[in-house]
């Protein structure tokens, strides 16, 4: 992801450069007018001998002001829509009466999720520490399938807002994604203590992993997988025996 102030300083010093330039032509312009002019006189201020300025007077050049947080919120903004477009196009191709209509559906959901991605990653190039941006880059990755990058657009985002819990479980739905199992029971038991409505997405995305691979272990030995289904349905049963007390 590239750094918020690389564009922005070569930017800044050509600018400067100019400035600097244009300073040096208007010492030259003005010693001309202090030696021509109508009756010897230079052209510049009433009364003035000299032309539009004076030797050694030089131009002042005001670099021109950029304002990183208005562009982060702007891109952001417009990242936001076309999620949420990705996010409607995704519902009508699960809900679309064929498959014509399902596969034009998903390709312009990958196309909005792709708009998404490069808005928001504008948006971080003008203000690296924006955590809704880093948390939307991190879901745009998931839902592409790319999951170590998301995992990693979830680190940022929580190295910035630990509290985020939709962070923390979407993140472990990329953990799981990528057989890190582990830190996907982590992330379940702090859920389940802080929020039972994001545990239960997170135990519903687990159980699909368990499914497919009891069907077919894809590299993983049979003996993890079993344990790891075991762990859940104990998990689910203590889900049940508590679903009635306060979270």
């Amino acid at each position: 992801m590239p750094r918020i102030f690389i564009g922005r300083a070569a930017l800044v010093t050509a600018i400067l450069a100019l400035g600097s330039n244009i300073a040096m032509a208007g010492g030259q312009m003005g010693g001309m007018g202090g030696q021509g002019g109508y009756g010897g006189q230079g052209m510049g201020r009433p009364g003035g001998g000299g032309g539009m300025n004076q030797p050694g007077e030089e131009i002042q050049s005001t670099p021109r002001v950029d304002k990183p947080d208005a562009a982060a919120q702007k891109a952001y903004n417009a990242g936001v829509k076309s999620l949420n477009k990705a996010k409607n196009y995704e519902a009508e191709a699960v809900s679309a009466p064929n498959e014509d209509k399902k596969n034009g559906a998903l390709v312009k959901k990958n196309d909005a999720y792709g708009r998404a991605l490069d808005q928001f990653t504008e948006a971080l190039s003008n203000k690296g520490d924006m955590y809704e941006a880093w948390n939307n880059v991190g879901y745009v990755h998931l839902r592409l399938g790319a999951y170590a990058e998301s995992v990693d657009d979830y680190n940022h985002t929580l190295a910035l807002k630990p509290d985020l819990l939709e962070a923390i479980e979407h993140r472990a739905e990329a953990y799981v994604a990528i057989d890190r199992l582990d830190e996907a029971k982590s992330a379940y038991m702090d859920l389940f203590n802080h929020d039972r409505k994001l545990a239960d997405e997170l135990m519903s995305a687990m159980q699909r992993w368990a499914t497919e691979h009891r069907a077919n272990a894809n590299g993983m030995r049979v003996s993890d997988v079993e344990a790891f289904d075991k762990w859940l349905q104990e998990r689910e049963g203590i889900a049940k025996q508590t679903a009635s007390l306060p979270p």
